[in-house]
């Protein structure tokens, strides 16, 4: 199924309207839909490469604005929905991310190949921050976007095997580095705010 799925996402490439459908298949990947944009995006890419940046701005659009659905689907009622999609105890591990990371959480989300729906609903069902939302959501998929469109137009087509083989290492690798820098940047906090670390005071 995922694979007809897939051949069926690529041969909007040839379209006259793949713009729509680009935009349409993010909107819809980030609430409901199973298969990631990244595929008709790439296809695009490599048909048009010049056009690279504005079919990843599309896809950005696309995603955040379905990112927001799925953040009101949640808002209006998400936990049952989440409790039949990925079970109790996932429906905590998501809600103790989020009492732990918040925008944090949909940053490294919009990444990686966890399935975003879940904490686009996840986000509204458990009141995250609405601007924290949005902002993280814009941030995250457009890097993913954009990296994708990019690294297709520096390098060609050859790298689109590449990608579609070691994408998930490649998001991996890139959430562990914004972990540490997260870690540090809260380390480093935490000693400037300790007790030990002001003045005496004479």
């Amino acid at each position: 199924m995922f694979q007809d799925l897939y051949q069926w996402m690529v041969s909007w490439s040839e379209s006259p309207y793949a713009d729509p459908a680009l935009f349409v298949l993010a909107f819809a990947e980030s609430s409901v839909f199973p298969i990631p944009p990244d595929v008709l995006l790439m296809a695009l890419v490599l048909g048009n490469p010049s056009w690279g940046l504005y079919y990843a701005a599309i896809a950005t659009a696309g995603s955040v604005l379905g990112g927001t659905f799925g953040y009101l689907i949640g808002w209006g009622g998400g936990k049952p929905l989440l409790l039949r999609l990925i079970g109790q105890d996932r429906v905590s591990k998501v809600h103790d991310t989020f009492e732990r990371y918040e925008g944090w959480a949909i940053l490294i989300a919009g990444l990686t190949p966890v399935p975003y729906k879940v904490f686009t609903i996840g986000a509204g069902a458990f009141y995250v921050n609405f601007r924290v939302f949005v902002l993280a959501s814009l941030i995250s998929r457009g890097a993913r976007f954009f990296l994708v469109a990019g690294t297709l137009q520096l390098l060609g087509p050859w790298v689109k095997e590449v990608l579609e083989q070691y994408f998930n290492l490649f998001t991996i690798a890139l959430v562990a580095c914004i972990v540490l820098g997260y870690w540090i940047v809260k380390r480093q906090t935490k000693k400037a705010l300790s007790p030990s670390a002001s003045p005496t005071s004479e």
